[in-house]
């Protein structure tokens, strides 16, 4: 099934432009770490991790702070068919929770530095008043017997997107992505699907923690999904309008809008690899800015950061969400950028690298 008012591509760019990386800072990040007081090569993936946000900032000296990381909620009409081990009124509550400062991106942001925002993008239940509005809708539709949303929704979610990081991250040296919304690893694998031409069954993971009969069921509503809206994989908008979700959206804009302002993006896990992978459709030039973080449990995590070419950082068997893989590597990326600037060089201290 398909938008009866329009074909079911649509080529009408998104209005954004995002700068080449910088050739001439990474020249002059390179040559500061061969006259850094230590052995070349010494802090191994701290050195080139600090050479490349140079490349992305536009400077020899880069920094990533003020860290900000923002946590984008909504719910999916497809958790009526059984995906996900939890009502979709959990997705409520943890809004709620990051919103108190109870959930694992809060303890985890508390360590690292991090100043975090919790958005509704389409939460189907109550939410503090204090939580950021870009409310969509109360969720999407059920993608296993419709698109999940018009294409004008699937627009205005990458608007409000864009729009966050105007608003609350402008100025930030590196911003994270975090999701929350019970349902959207089912609205990720089938949007990895579609954009990777993998299959189904391959990036199909337990989500939150399903055991193999109901994983099975996820993989058939996923195909059923994807044969009913028939997306057209040459064009992004249209996945992400056939089979995902406004806080994917939501964070295509932000990946989006923080590129165009040299800003380093973090990927946390599946759900924000999916929107990097409809962020990457939209223009290409946005894979330069992606920044990797931990390696997904959820199996078309690695799938998506192979596709991006994004290596990550972290190994530790994690597939919460939030943004906790994303709030852990930004201490790494702020380790690079610190060894980077304060570190003294061998003249600096009167010796030779001789």
């Amino acid at each position: 099934m398909t938008d009866a008012s329009t074909p079911a591509g649509d080529d009408t760019p998104i209005a954004v432009s995002i700068p080449p990386l910088d050739e001439t800072a990474h020249e002059a990040a390179q040559e500061r770490q061969t006259q850094l007081l230590k052995p070349p090569g010494s802090l191994g993936r701290l050195e080139s991790m600090a050479v490349e946000i140079a490349a992305m900032q536009a400077t020899p000296t880069p920094s990533v702070d003020p860290a900000v990381l923002l946590t984008l909620a909504a719910d999916h009409g497809v958790t009526s068919e059984g995906v996900s081990a939890y009502p979709a009124s959990v997705t409520a509550a943890m809004v709620e929770a990051v919103d108190n400062g109870d959930a694992a991106i809060n303890a985890l942001a508390g360590a690292t530095e991090i100043t975090t925002h919790v958005v509704d993008m389409g939460v189907a239940g109550d939410v503090p008043a204090s939580v950021i509005d870009y409310h969509i809708a109360d969720g999407t539709a059920n993608m296993a017997v419709e698109p999940a949303m018009t294409r004008q929704q699937a627009r205005e979610s990458i608007a409000a997107g864009r729009a966050l990081v105007a608003d609350q991250a402008a100025e930030a040296g590196i911003v994270g992505l975090g999701d929350l919304g019970i349902g959207n690893t089912t609205a990720s694998a089938a949007i990895t699907a579609a954009l990777t031409d993998s299959a189904v069954a391959e990036v199909t993971g337990h989500g939150t923690g399903i055991d193999e009969a109901a994983r099975q069921q996820k993989i058939e509503t996923i195909e059923q999904a994807l044969a009913v809206t028939d997306p057209d994989p040459d064009s992004p908008i249209d996945v992400l309008r056939c089979v995902g979700g406004f806080e994917i959206g939501g964070l295509v804009g932000v990946t989006l809008e923080a590129a165009s302002r040299r800003i380093p993006v973090v990927l946390d896990g599946v759900v924000t690899g999916a929107a990097a992978l409809v962020a990457a459709g939209i223009d290409e030039r946005v894979r330069g800015y992606l920044c990797g973080s931990h390696v997904s449990t959820e199996p078309g995590h690695a799938i998506q950061l192979d596709a991006l070419d994004v290596a990550p950082c972290l190994d530790y068997e994690m597939c919460l969400g939030e943004g906790t893989g994303a709030g852990l590597a930004i201490s790494s990326y702020r380790a690079a950028c610190r060894t980077h600037t304060e570190m003294a060089t061998f003249a600096d201290s009167g010796l030779t690298d001789s």
